[in-house]
């Protein structure tokens, strides 16, 4: 392992240097914006990729990438290298016992694939709050995993106005809704995900969810069910896009 600088976000782990050479990767898996990774022993390492941060699977022989700052060598000639232009990226080392507790995941809700995340577990939620759905959505406290990107376009598919209060929706509307959430992000794995701007996956090419987006980044276009020309409002500091014939 080579650590071209010794912080990014917060200062990396001196510790992975020491504890995580020799090791054998077992899996990789995820739990809200984490990528989680497993070895055959020892602790896991654990990588927020921040705004811009990118891990490409490359020959141990290419030559230093562009903010590249991390890079893994491994026995049979390749290498995982960690880009990150903005170095929001962070990195952390827990044993898998204490994985749970782990101060990034204590206070985390569940996974919106997960068998907790249901229309009953919503509503319970949401009820008797004002704020608006999009903003539970993507609470992470909430449900960790449903970004900006995908409560627009779950909500728009669930014919529920994104500035609605979470406490006034139905439990047919909220069952809905928690399926548009599963069936939008299956899709956009399935699709690679979503390049806007700087995300690739690990082999470098975008991820195809874009083509799918029937109101994100949409703002004046007719609506693919309606025709009404798609909205645009700002939530939290975020775009929220939607269809006001469609979205009630």
């Amino acid at each position: 392992m080579a650590l071209m600088r010794d912080n990014l976000r917060f200062p990396l782990p001196a510790s992975m240097v020491r504890d995580l050479p020799g090791l054998t990767f077992s899996s990789v898996s995820r739990r809200s914006k984490y990528l989680l990774f497993y070895f055959d022993r020892g602790p896991v390492l654990i990588w927020h990729l921040g705004m811009t941060g990118q891990f490409h699977v490359l020959s141990q022989s290419s030559p230093l990438g562009v903010h590249e700052h991390v890079r893994i060598n491994m026995e049979n000639g390749t290498a995982l290298c960690y880009r990150d232009t903005r170095r929001f990226g962070y990195a952390g080392l827990s044993t898998p016992e204490a994985l749970e507790g782990h101060i990034w995941f204590n206070q985390l809700g569940p996974e919106p694939l997960g068998d907790i995340f249901s229309a009953d577990y919503l509503i319970e939620q949401c009820r008797g709050r004002r704020a608006p759905i999009k903003s539970l959505l993507m609470n992470a406290r909430v449900v960790a995993g449903v970004g900006n990107i995908y409560a627009s376009e779950a909500l728009f598919r669930s014919g529920i106005h994104p500035g609605r209060a979470a406490g006034k929706i139905s439990r047919a509307r909220m069952t809905l809704l928690v399926e548009a959430v599963r069936r939008v992000l299956c899709e956009a794995i399935a699709a690679g995900g979503s390049t806007i701007s700087d995300f690739v996956q690990v082999d470098g090419k975008p991820g195809y969810f874009a083509h799918q987006f029937r109101v994100y980044a949409r703002e004046g276009k007719p609506c693919f069910r309606c025709g009404g020309a798609i909205r645009r409002m700002v939530q939290s500091g975020r775009s929220t896009f939607y269809c006001l014939g469609c979205q009630h």
